[in-house]
């Protein structure tokens, strides 16, 4: 897919959480989504995007000096969901942050963004992978693919 403008990207995004938002209302399991892009290819806006779908009403901003953010929206349930977004660019290793990611993977209803995840690549296990390139012009264009666990 491709978007030649930050609006489609998050528009994009947007879709995706409105399509987890009812994924996640009638499985008690979260959804693990792996971002991949250069610095500056969109992984946020689309994250952005992604909570705007899921009813997030808090901005969204990026994790990259916190490491990881949390932000509630709502079920059909009246339960909340969690966005957990991690971003592991300045880790060599995740030590601790190990542990708070299985954490949040074992979250019902919850849905985990990860940046740069080639440190945890090990334990994320089923998840969605959107790779974010961008091209000469400017825009950028989307991949995915899916990893399952048989």
């Amino acid at each position: 897919m491709n978007f030649s403008s930050e609006q489609e990207l998050i528009d994009f995004g947007k879709t995706i959480g409105q399509a987890l938002l009812s994924e996640l209302s009638t499985s008690k399991q979260s959804k693990v989504i792996e971002l991949i892009g250069d610095v500056g290819a969109g992984k946020t806006t689309f994250t952005r995007g992604l909570a705007q779908g899921l009813g997030v009403k808090t901005p969204v901003t990026s994790p990259s000096f916190t490491i990881s953010k949390r932000y509630a929206f709502p079920l059909a349930s009246g339960k909340d969901g969690i966005l957990s977004h991690y971003d592991f660019y300045r880790l060599g290793e995740p030590g601790i942050m190990t542990e708070d990611l299985l954490e949040s993977i074992a979250e019902p209803h919850s849905v985990i963004v990860i940046e740069w995840a080639e440190t945890v690549d090990r334990i994320l296990g089923n998840r969605d992978i959107y790779r974010i390139t961008i091209k000469s012009d400017g825009s950028r264009t989307i991949k995915k693919t899916s990893i399952k666990d048989e």
